[in-house]
């Protein structure tokens, strides 16, 4: 069967003319691509590093204000001393000094006696405890053998049956003599009396020492009466 071709369909006459439009197109299409690239390139410097700015601080300017000097102050008036003379004519009163050899009399001094004030002598000072105790000759065993060979019982005390023990304090003094015996415990009054006048007939103990200097020193000794 034979294909009949219409002159219409037949494009071979028209492959040259789409050829060059198609080149045309092509060559425009490309033009376009360089100046769109040509266009879109831009060229940056930043290297990624940020300068520090530095920001310059203004220091105000202070200037000290002149301080103003006091006016000096003002001079004092000179005072001109005035001297004023006397006239010759003037009454003046004379006086006179009389003197003791005008008269040919004795001047007479009078010795004073000078006053002597007396100090009153200071009490040394009565210790309680010492280094090295007051002490009766021979002893505590040879004071009860005084005390009991001289004390005199009271004959009322006797009668009425009082006994019991009478406490004394007394002050042994640097040369051991016995002052102030006091009653610190009463028993009875006639006791009470005998056993001071004991005590105060006491011989001289040995004082107490404190520090190698012999000081007063306070004592206490029980007087025993005893009815048998």
């Amino acid at each position: 069967m034979e294909v009949k071709k219409s002159p219409k369909a037949d494009l071979e006459g028209k492959k040259s003319t789409w050829m060059l439009i198609g080149y045309v197109l092509i060559l425009a299409a490309v033009f376009v691509a360089f100046e769109w690239t040509e266009r879109d390139k831009q060229v940056t410097t930043d290297t990624g590093v940020v300068e520090p700015i530095f920001e310059e601080e203004m220091i105000p300017i202070t200037e000290e204000p002149e301080q103003k000097q006091a006016p000096p102050p003002p001079e004092a008036p000179k005072v001109e001393e005035v001297i004023q003379i006397a006239e010759n004519d003037a009454d003046v009163e004379e006086t006179t000094i009389k003197s003791s050899e005008d008269d040919n009399t004795a001047v007479e001094i009078k010795y004073i006696e000078p006053v002597v004030e007396e100090e009153e002598p200071v009490e040394e000072e009565i210790f309680m405890v010492v280094e090295q105790m007051p002490e009766f000759p021979g002893g505590m065993a040879e004071l009860m053998k005084f005390l009991s060979k001289n004390i005199k019982y009271p004959t009322i005390a006797q009668e009425n049956g009082i006994q019991g023990r009478v406490i004394v304090q007394f002050v042994v003094n640097q040369d051991g003599s016995i002052v102030d015996p006091v009653v610190m415990r009463s028993v009875d009054p006639y006791l009470d009396k005998e056993a001071l006048r004991v005590i105060s007939t006491m011989p001289k103990w040995k004082p107490g020492m404190q520090r190698g200097k012999a000081v007063r020193v306070k004592y206490t000794v029980p007087v025993t009466f005893r009815l048998q």
